[in-house]
């Protein structure tokens, strides 16, 4: 009999310890975790886009004909002023039109010495009307004559000397002194106060974009430096294949510094949105795919689900959510390999 009862009591034993070892083995397969709760901010939407900087005028200096070039009086790097002569050009051919002007003025005066002697004799009936008349025809034609061949030397004067139609620098010289003129500008003058640039803005910001607003400026050759431009052109017409429009950037260039063909880069602010906030360490990629999950905690039920989110900026050590996770929401920051959508969690501080 006692053996018996020590048997059972044995049973009962190993039936007890037996639950207690299911229960231990149930609390550590559950996944222990941290949680963080996510808050919403106000969060300036910008945008970074790139683009080369431009002069703001941009002037071809060439004659209207071939010319021989005498004297280029400035090089590339001289800043010139508007008016300031900068190419001389050829003036044997002005020369010789003067001479062709004191020579006609001599024809004009022989004309004028025969027409005064017709018209005086015309007077007394020594000529005929006829005769008067052809007189006076003949030396208007004259006098005609001379006015073109002035207007000739006027309009040559113009293009034997040529002077920049604006202040700026010389970025261009394509001649030396003595080259003949073949079409190609023999100076290129570019206006480099102000500059601008323009860049190409997706069509879900068009209502955002004010002219006049203010855009922060930064260039590669000037690491470290911030400039300010002012957005003077919102072009009206967006591109059907790229679903872009053009916005013109003015940058006021006191100071030289920004020069064409520099590269830069426009930060624009489109105005605040409410978004969450959710810490780096949320973050899940997903493993052979762009797309970023969280966990999100349900307290009433203590298990986790697999949320995608649609990322915005990265702001210090947060990223803005443009979806996919709510004000308030608690989301898993540690312990996220052991989990799955639905799974149930231990959370710990």
């Amino acid at each position: 009999m006692k053996k018996y009862l020590v048997m059972a009591m044995a049973a009962v034993l190993v039936v007890s310890c037996g639950k207690k070892d299911n229960k231990a083995a149930t609390v550590e397969n559950v996944p222990q975790v941290k949680l963080v709760t996510v808050r919403s901010a106000d969060i300036p939407q910008t945008e970074v886009y790139s683009g080369t900087v431009e002069s703001d005028v941009k002037n071809n200096i060439s004659p209207n004909m071939s010319y021989r070039i005498e004297k280029i009086l400035v090089d590339v790097g001289d800043n010139v002023s508007r008016g300031q002569c900068v190419v001389r050009l050829d003036q044997s051919s002005l020369e010789q039109l003067k001479l062709n002007i004191a020579n006609q003025k001599a024809i004009v005066e022989n004309y004028e010495t025969d027409f005064n002697r017709i018209e005086q004799l015309y007077k007394v009936g020594g000529v005929s009307k006829a005769e008067f008349d052809n007189s006076q025809v003949s030396l208007q034609s004259q006098k005609t004559q001379l006015n073109i061949l002035k207007s000739q030397l006027a309009q040559m004067a113009k293009n034997t000397a040529l002077y920049a139609p604006i202040s700026g620098v010389v970025t261009a010289r394509n001649y030396d002194d003595g080259d003949m003129y073949s079409g190609t500008p023999i100076l290129t003058i570019e206006q480099t106060n102000p500059v601008k640039l323009i860049i190409n803005v997706s069509e879900q910001h068009y209502k955002s974009v004010k002219v006049g607003q203010l855009v922060d400026i930064t260039l590669d050759a000037y690491e470290g430096d911030n400039f300010q431009g002012k957005v003077t052109i919102k072009y009206p017409n967006i591109d059907a294949a790229t679903h872009t429009f053009p916005v013109e950037i003015t940058i006021h260039n006191q100071g030289q510094k920004v020069r064409p063909g520099m590269f830069a880069r426009a930060t624009v602010n489109f105005g605040d949105k409410n978004h969450v906030l959710v810490p780096d360490e949320a973050l899940v990629k997903q493993i052979g795919a762009g797309d970023r999950y969280v966990y999100v905690y349900d307290a009433k039920t203590q298990t986790v689900s697999y949320n995608k989110v649609d990322l915005g900026q990265h702001i210090g050590n947060d990223y803005e959510i443009l979806g996919g996770v709510n004000p308030g929401d608690q989301v898993v920051i540690a312990g996220q390999s052991r989990l799955a959508n639905g799974k149930k969690v231990q959370v710990v501080k």
